[in-house]
């Protein structure tokens, strides 16, 4: 057909060109450097000074405050716990009473079979010195009895505790109780010390712990005594059953330095002391 000639198809673009023609991908910002929380201060309440009052801590406080602060922070405490019938020790101490007219307190029986206790498991009746890094075991028994005074806890010392009779301890702890009260004690009756003993019970505290006095390796936390339901037993081997009884029971827990005895040695420890209290009348041999 006539008319104008057509013009030749355009060659295909380049693979360069068509490249160059699709846009890049977009470069994606560098990360923000995370910034730290911030936390808005705590807001608080102003109290009225008229609703207070500041009192300086006496030096006392202060010592207690230090050596105590430095025994939680340094020692490594571990608690081991035991229950142990106090109805014998009741008993014997109303017969003492009643036909020798001798007056010895639950407590006193206690100092006296711990004494004895550390006389059969000498381990407990240590120290630890950080410094040298070395256990010390004492042979002579000297326990110290926590006594609450006005100005704070001070713990006089019972010395040679294991050669005392239940009458001799009665008679110590009330003399250095009533001087500790009194602010009247010597240095060298409350500074040393093998083991000591913490008792609540008095004030009708059922069980706590106790901490540790450096550089003792070891503290007892007594508890009041309270009636309990025991169970009766049932043996398998020749069908013998005990009926339930109500039974005056106390809680005792050792707090232990771990660097100078182990779980192992501070239920020996327990055990021993159990025995010496479910049979008081070897306390008194």
């Amino acid at each position: 057909a006539g008319g104008a000639p057509r013009a030749p198809p355009a060659a295909p673009a380049s693979a360069s060109a068509v490249a160059s023609t699709v846009a890049a991908p977009p470069t994606p910002p560098p990360p923000t450097p995370s910034k730290k929380a911030t936390f808005a201060p705590e807001t608080v309440t102003t109290v009225p000074s008229s609703l207070y009052t500041d009192t300086p801590a006496s030096n006392m406080r202060k010592v207690i405050s230090r050596r105590l602060t430095e025994s939680k922070s340094t020692v490594p405490h571990f608690y081991t716990s035991i229950e142990i019938p106090l109805d014998n020790i009741l008993q014997l101490r109303k017969t003492l009473q009643k036909d020798f007219e001798t007056k010895v307190s639950v407590n006193d029986f206690i100092i006296k079979a711990s004494a004895m206790a550390l006389r059969d498991v000498p381990e407990l009746n240590g120290t630890y010195d950080a410094k040298t890094q070395s256990q010390r075991t004492f042979s002579q028994v000297d326990i110290s009895v926590a006594v609450a005074t006005p100005t704070g806890l001070i713990t006089p010392i019972v010395p040679s505790t294991t050669s005392l009779s239940l009458t001799e301890i009665s008679s110590k702890v009330k003399d250095l109780a009533t001087r500790a009260r009194d602010n009247k004690l010597t240095p060298e009756e409350y500074q040393g010390g093998t083991f000591c003993i913490s008792n609540l019970g008095m004030f009708g505290i059922s069980e706590f712990s106790a901490v540790i006095n450096p550089p003792q390796g070891a503290i007892l936390a007594v508890g009041g005594g309270e009636r309990k339901i025991i169970p009766g037993t049932f043996s398998e081997v020749d069908g013998s059953t005990t009926k339930p009884e109500i039974r005056t029971i106390m809680t005792a827990r050792l707090s232990a330095d771990r660097r100078v005895v182990d779980e192992a040695t501070a239920a020996l420890f327990l055990g021993s002391l159990k025995e010496y209290l479910n049979q008081p009348k070897l306390l008194m041999l």
